[in-house]
């Protein structure tokens, strides 16, 4: 019986470690996802924008010898990410795809002008610096026009920072909902044992004496919990950027790493304090209070 006993028992705290460490795993592994994507936010930001277009709309008298040096002259500046020349027949194709093989028909001669395509640096790219760029070039006497998608910019630059902003709401509460999803866990376990911890403060036992068995447990349950976290993780990110460019330029893979192990260390705190904190109360409760 005393053998079926202590195995009932086993069992039960097998289950209860297993499942704190999943749920602990569970909220290191939203808390990780979101501070990857707050530490990236500049870096989706820069993706974004420098994959964004700006037309230079050259003169229909414009030769193409003059577009091509333009183009070239372009590329040596230092917010200028990529420089393409875009001739007339290129251009033309590109109409055909949006609008049809047949819209030139009405024309006598093609009307699509020669034009320069501009990808910018990400950090060049704000309205204040736009609208110099723009400026500068349309000094230039074969420049006609320059367009590009300004509510976009704004909207881009608008979005990222409210995102950022909720999302880091977001980690502070879920670092309060895992404290006290971890304080729960850590006081049914300790719950358990409180008659054991009460004998050993009734004959002197210095806390740490008492807390260092907890702390031990909590520092590996922590640490299998941010490992678990982090695998998820991980495995989710290289699924996802085998097959995926905008990933990998968007994901600074140092900054992911950090995060992971943060992540580690992040749970092996919660798990720390959360003993600490809820063995210090058990400690020296009443002996009264032992049985509520």
């Amino acid at each position: 019986m005393k053998s079926n006993s202590k195995i009932i028992v086993r069992r039960r705290l097998i289950r209860s470690y297993v499942t704190s460490v999943i749920s602990i795993a569970l909220v290191l592994l939203l808390v990780a996802s979101a501070v990857i994507f707050v530490a990236n936010a500049r870096n989706i930001s820069r993706y974004f924008k420098e994959n964004m277009a700006v037309s230079v709309i050259l003169k229909q008298s414009t030769l193409e010898k003059e577009a091509r040096a333009l183009a070239s002259d372009l590329a040596k500046k230092d917010y200028v990410k990529e420089s393409r020349f875009i001739s007339k027949e290129e251009g033309a194709k590109e109409m055909e795809t949006l609008l049809g093989e047949d819209f030139l028909d009405v024309f006598e001669s093609s009307p699509i002008p020669m034009s320069v395509d501009l990808h910018l640096n990400g950090d060049a790219i704000t309205t204040d610096s736009l609208n110099v760029i723009k400026k500068n070039l349309l000094e230039n006497p074969i420049v006609e026009d320059i367009v590009y998608q300004e509510n976009l910019i704004e909207a881009l630059n608008a979005n990222l920072q409210r995102i950022s902003l909720v999302l880091a709401i977001i980690i502070v509460l879920l670092m309060i909902i895992s404290f006290a999803l971890i304080s729960n866990t850590v006081r049914l376990n300790i719950y358990a044992r409180r008659f054991t911890i009460h004998t050993m403060s009734l004959v002197g036992a210095k806390r740490s004496f008492i807390a260092r068995p907890f702390v031990i447990q909590a520092v590996i349950e922590g640490a299998v919990a941010g490992g678990l976290a982090c695998g998820v993780i991980a495995a989710a990110m290289y699924w996802l950027s085998r097959d995926s460019e905008v990933l990998n330029a968007i994901l600074d893979k140092q900054i992911v790493a950090l995060s992971l192990v943060g992540t580690v260390i992040l749970g092996i705190a919660i798990c720390v304090l959360s003993t600490l904190f809820v063995v210090n109360k058990v400690a020296y409760i009443s002996k009264d209070d032992l049985y509520y």
